[in-house]
């Protein structure tokens, strides 16, 4: 399952408090209460505050309205080319997380979101590396063209560790790895996995931790792949079931039917 990836303010010792506070919250899947401290009332306060009400549609399947609601706000105060290329960003992903879901399919709407952010974020900008994050899921999940999303991950990889975006780093190394599992790249993906980890366990990234080592076990080898399950069960129930679909991947595989039965 693919994960949102949204920029790291606030993850390093730095950051103004605000960001450090919405931080904390967010890390541990509090997006409603972190959406609440920002003021809406810039640009990049909404498109902030919207980009974690999408976050949150994506790890528990609700918050629709709050979302289309935020983004709206976001896109109408938004004067310039970046303000624009990040909302629509924003859109692309909300729709895209729609169609995942089976909520309803808007995978047309999310193409044109990311397609309008691409032609408003310039190439060097730090915004660029997430827009390009984003159309690697949708060419992965959605397109089912895995070509064309490491193609996208890989800039995405370049670009995050050229801004230092150390969470974005995390999603990247991921998917970068799980394409490399699909291959039968095991070395490969189990170190691709082992620094996704790595990274959000420096950052404090609680609900993106049990996906994390739900991953790395899927390239390890017994006793360390059930070890890695329990754990991530244990953070999955810990947050209270987010995100909801990690369930399925943690949920242990079924007794075999005797033969004949």
């Amino acid at each position: 399952m693919a994960h949102s990836a949204m920029s790291g303010t606030g993850t390093t010792s730095g950051d103004d408090p605000l960001q450090s506070a919405v931080w904390r919250l967010r890390s541990r899947a509090c997006w409603v209460d972190a959406a609440a401290l920002i003021p809406p009332d810039t640009a990049a306060g909404a498109v902030q505050r919207a980009a974690l009400l999408v976050e949150r549609c994506l790890y528990t399947e609700q918050g629709w309205q709050d979302a289309e609601d935020a983004l709206r706000t976001a896109e109408a105060l938004a004067h310039d080319d970046e303000e624009r290329g990040a909302a629509a960003c924003e859109r692309g992903q909300l729709a895209y997380a729609a169609t995942l879901h089976g909520v309803r399919d808007r995978v047309d709407e999310a193409r044109a979101a990311l397609g309008r952010a691409a032609a408003l974020i310039p190439p060097d900008a730090t915004g660029r590396a997430l827009l390009d994050f984003r159309r690697g899921l949708l060419a992965e999940n959605i397109s089912r063209s895995p070509q064309a999303a490491r193609a996208a991950y890989r800039r995405a990889h370049t670009a995050a560790a050229a801004h230092s975006d150390s969470l974005l780093l995390s999603f990247t190394w991921r998917h970068l790895a799980g394409l490399a599992l699909r291959d039968g790249e095991v070395a490969e993906a189990r170190h691709g996995f082992a620094e996704s980890l790595r990274l959000r366990e420096e950052l404090g990234y609680l609900v993106g931790t049990a996906p994390a080592l739900a991953s790395l076990a899927d390239a390890e080898v017994e006793p360390e792949a059930s070890r890695l399950r329990e754990e991530a069960r244990r953070l999955f129930r810990l947050l209270g079931g987010v995100p909801t679909w990690l369930a399925r991947q943690l949920t242990p595989p079924a007794t075999p039917s005797p033969s004949g039965v």
